[in-house]
């Protein structure tokens, strides 16, 4: 088969892939690096043809062109699977909503529950020797989009880095319909934050003393498991492995730092698990071309039955708040979406189902309402009205902020009130004793 042939029957521009899109269709941007550019820009040139145009992505970097157009919400719809900073934002306008789902179910949900998709746009590496191109580091739930969409047209970015895997990570140009040759823009950087701060110390330090030499590591996006990252690095630990969903640099300094063989991995042995990555230019560069690294579709990465084949496997994820039922949003502030459910769930479930697994819930005690400049418990009687429940409150293990770790399982409400008490900020511990003995979950033996 001569594949450069066939590439080069299938290339055309931008503006000729985007007449495809038709009023009312449903369309697929892809997946957070693999979001793409020229056509997001040539199609953002049809809009005043367009009307009813719908969108799924998640986790993008910038606004979309077709997301700033005027009138935009007669024009296009932005549905995402996870929401960035960016599309944090964009919700005020009217025209961009989140999705809410079980990330390991997302390639189901294509094959199984949305609506057909008319046009898949997103960008790839270019092709091999073999005609594959490579979703990059963004393998997640692609192979199942595209199996739903009626036209797939591929981006090619030489700065996408070419991600080996073990499935579902590559699109062969047989599948694609079209090939469009970008401007080669740089991917989307996430980055790593500054120093961490001694909040977030205290908590790596607690859950670093947790995890045992061979752990298996999820780690999360935020503050918080970036310093956990940088204190295991650091450490002593050996033979690690990694099977995560998202892939952060924390993982990079941490292999680069020679903890990580993956050598005590009874799955996948060897190699560094994920379904997407974002970062820093150091991820990207390391993540390209690397035998070590494995990028596998969600509904593996995230699947509680894989997980749990891996023996003392240690997830690490952020809250937004936690009520005294054990209740945690990691989500949203109230009604406001700030974030998504993402794979957090998955992995709590995953860790506990682990043999010597260990599920890490982690929060600063406090933070500062920007609105009022008062300091706030995140520590509360009850989550606020609107907030999203994330992990229910029988699949809570550990939870730890700067005062401690608590493990809640197998609590009684009386108990799990006086752990999680135990470690909230000493100035709102008394507040919330009063809560928790008008809600009837404080025992007269409980301490004070």
């Amino acid at each position: 088969m001569n594949y450069a042939a066939q590439y080069e029957s299938k290339l055309t521009t931008a503006e000729k892939a985007v007449a495809l899109v038709q009023s009312g269709d449903w369309i697929d941007y892809g997946w957070c690096t693999g979001t793409p550019e020229a056509l997001d820009q040539a199609l953002a040139a049809r809009y005043t043809e367009l009307t009813d145009v719908k969108v799924r992505g998640g986790i993008i970097f910038h606004k979309p062109a077709i997301m700033s157009v005027p009138d935009v919400a007669e024009h296009f719809t932005w549905n995402s699977w996870h929401m960035s900073g960016v599309e944090r934002k964009m919700i005020a306008d009217g025209s961009t909503y989140y999705c809410p789902l079980r990330y390991s179910e997302l390639p189901r949900y294509y094959r199984e529950n949305v609506e057909p998709i008319h046009v898949a746009f997103f960008q790839v590496s270019p092709m091999d020797s073999h005609g594959f191109f490579s979703f990059g580091p963004n393998a997640s739930h692609m192979a199942a989009m595209c199996q739903r969409a009626e036209v797939i047209v591929v981006e090619v970015n030489p700065n996408m880095p070419r991600c080996l895997g073990g499935k579902e990570h590559v699109i062969h140009i047989d599948q694609v319909d079209l090939i469009v040759e970008g401007s080669a823009p740089a991917l989307g950087q996430l980055p790593a934050g500054g120093p961490a701060t001694e909040v977030d110390q205290a908590v790596a330090r607690l859950i670093v003393e947790e995890i045992p030499n061979g752990a298996c590591l999820q780690l999360g996006i935020g503050g918080m498991p970036n310093a956990v990252g940088s204190l295991i690095a650091q450490s002593d630990l050996t033979d690690l492995g990694v099977h995560t969903e998202m892939y952060v640099d924390a993982f990079v300094d941490i292999a680069m730092a020679g903890k990580i063989t993956g050598a005590c991995k009874a799955i996948d042995r060897y190699r560094q698990t994920y379904a997407f990555g974002a970062g820093t230019q150091k991820l990207y560069d390391y993540l390209n071309d690397n035998p070590a690294c494995m990028a596998a579709p969600v509904d593996y990465t995230n699947d509680a039955r894989t997980i749990a084949q891996l023996d003392n496997f240690i997830s690490i994820n952020n809250a937004v708040d936690v009520d005294l039922f054990g209740q945690i949003n990691a989500e949203s502030a109230g009604i406001r979406q700030i974030s998504g459910a993402g794979g957090q769930l998955d992995f709590v479930l995953g860790a506990y189902l682990s043999k010597g697994g260990k599920s890490f819930i982690c929060c600063s005690s406090t933070f500062m309402n920007k609105k009022t400049g008062q300091l706030e418990s995140r520590i509360k009687p009850t989550l606020d009205v609107g907030s999203v429940v994330t992990d229910a409150r029988p699949n809570l293990h550990w939870l730890v902020t700067e005062y401690g770790k608590v493990n809640l399982k197998g609590t009684s409400s009386w108990e799990r009130a006086e752990k999680i008490i135990s470690v909230a900020h000493p100035q709102f511990r008394e507040e919330l004793i009063q809560s928790a003995e008008k809600m009837h979950i404080w025992r007269r033996s409980n301490r004070r």
